[in-house]
């Protein structure tokens, strides 16, 4: 077993979704299924949901938590040429300010609540608990990987991990281009938790939310209903044992929003399904 093998593996364990890194720090080309988008494109590198395809294929979308995927026959080849392990720091719950610069270590320093740190090649990866959207260049030296994105593994880091502060959110919601429109924080509202948990494995939730994914994504006329028969299904299922993160539902409001809702109905969805369901 290589030894970016063992790591994947050791942090799967962990409930963090990892895939392989090629030399450059990027992820492995689509195989000859999906090589091109003769698999539809769905996913691929823009959406929100997981890769279905067998192989390491679409880059973060390919990041799993199924020791399964991990260790079949076609990831082996990748496996092996791997030059490094990569996580999909929104699967595993996370987002990372990643500074580049000694000027950008300073501003967080200053500007940002303490956490935990990892040290790169450059600079420095601040982790925070809980996701949001992902953005390059959000200050000189600054950007944040959450959803839809990937980073190369360094180490577990040093220090206590704090919840990802409004300062980290407000950093991605720029202004818009004309006629377009920016990203939306994400806002999950309270649910029950306590429950008697029915998941045997953490791949049942996943492979369920997956699913809702896809629905809501396949969605081609009345997407408001389908986004709220969507997060009452899932809600139904997995919303009494406290299982369910706010990674999980964040997947499901990117979903939604990739198909025109706004970050207002999905809140207004969630909570209706709540109340419906008496969570």
């Amino acid at each position: 077993m290589s030894s970016h093998l063992h790591t994947a593996l050791s942090l799967t364990a962990s409930g963090v979704p990892v895939l392989p890194l090629r030399p450059g720090k990027v992820p492995f080309g689509n195989c000859g299924r999906c090589a091109d988008n003769a698999c539809g494109g769905r996913p691929n590198m823009k959406s929100p949901g997981p890769c279905t395809c067998p192989a390491p294929c679409h880059g973060w979308a390919a990041a799993t938590t199924d020791p399964g995927v991990i260790n079949a026959p076609m990831w082996a080849r990748a496996w092996r040429d791997a030059a490094a392990v990569a996580y999909h720091p929104g699967g595993a719950g996370l987002t990372i300010v990643d500074l580049d610069s000694t000027e950008a270590i300073a501003w967080a320093r200053a500007s940002l609540p303490a956490t935990r740190i990892v040290r790169t090649t450059r600079g420095e990866h601040w982790l925070y608990q809980g996701v949001t959207q992902s953005a390059n260049a959000v200050r000189p030296g600054v950007d944040v990987k959450s959803t839809m994105a990937y980073a190369r593994w360094l180490g577990p880091g040093t220090g206590t991990m704090t919840a990802l502060p409004a300062v980290v959110r407000a950093l991605v919601m720029k202004e818009p281009a004309a006629g377009r429109p920016g990203p939306q924080a994400i806002t999950v509202p309270a649910r029950a938790m306590g429950g008697e948990c029915r998941h045997r494995t953490p791949t049942y939730l996943d492979r369920g939310i997956a699913m809702a994914e896809q629905r809501i994504t396949a969605a081609s006329s009345a997407v408001h209903a389908t986004v709220y028969r969507t997060f009452l299904a899932v809600l139904s299922t997995h919303g009494r044992c406290g299982c369910l993160t706010e990674a999980h539902t964040a997947r499901l409001f990117i979903a939604a929003q990739a198909k025109g809702e706004s970050a207002r109905h999905c809140t207004d969805a969630w909570t209706n399904a709540l109340t419906r369901l008496g969570l």
